[in-house]
């Protein structure tokens, strides 16, 4: 961690130099809060949606409905995070050349379209009851090489709920 404004933050899990509006193949993973075990239950290898996980499960449906740029491959919902693999298909036009939105996050990035899903969903599950329901600050990601590794990923996404052991406690 380092000091910035006199205040220590987690340093970015991004790969420097890269553009994350760049067409390309994304793999996510977006977790919980504390790793809450609230979007589902795994048994036997199959996934019972909760109420909230049929919400995430709705929004991220509609991610690529919503935006143009975006389309959806493999995905699952586990009890405690969302595997999804994201495909960004062209560069969404800036309206100026410099954003001023308040965040810091330009429309169309990988980060632009995970905090709006986020967002989205977040007020979605509060709004029917689950106040204390939240999303860890980030998610993790990685670059999809090329299509074996696509591959691989697909398999991964398709056997974790047979592989569930429940979440991995410190």
């Amino acid at each position: 961690m380092t000091l910035f404004r006199g205040r220590y933050r987690v340093e970015s899990a991004r790969l420097p130099g890269r553009d994350y509006s760049r067409p390309g193949w994304y793999f996510v993973t977006i977790c919980t809060r504390n790793r809450a075990p609230v979007l589902s239950d795994v048994r036997d290898g199959g996934v019972t949606l909760s109420p909230i996980g049929r919400i995430v499960a709705e929004e991220w449906g509609r991610t690529e409905t919503v935006r143009a740029n975006v389309r959806l491959d493999a995905w699952v919902i586990m009890p405690d995070h969302l595997h999804g693999v994201i495909r960004i298909t062209h560069r969404v036009p800036r309206a100026t050349p410099r954003w001023d939105g308040p965040s810091r996050l330009h429309p169309g990035t990988l980060g632009a379209i995970i905090g709006q899903f986020k967002s989205i969903a977040t007020k979605r599950i509060r709004a029917a009851g689950h106040q204390a329901f939240g999303w860890q600050p980030r998610f993790h990601e990685n670059v999809v090489r090329d299509e074996c590794h696509l591959e691989a990923i697909r398999r991964y996404i398709a056997n974790n709920p047979r592989k569930w052991r429940g979440p991995a406690r410190a």
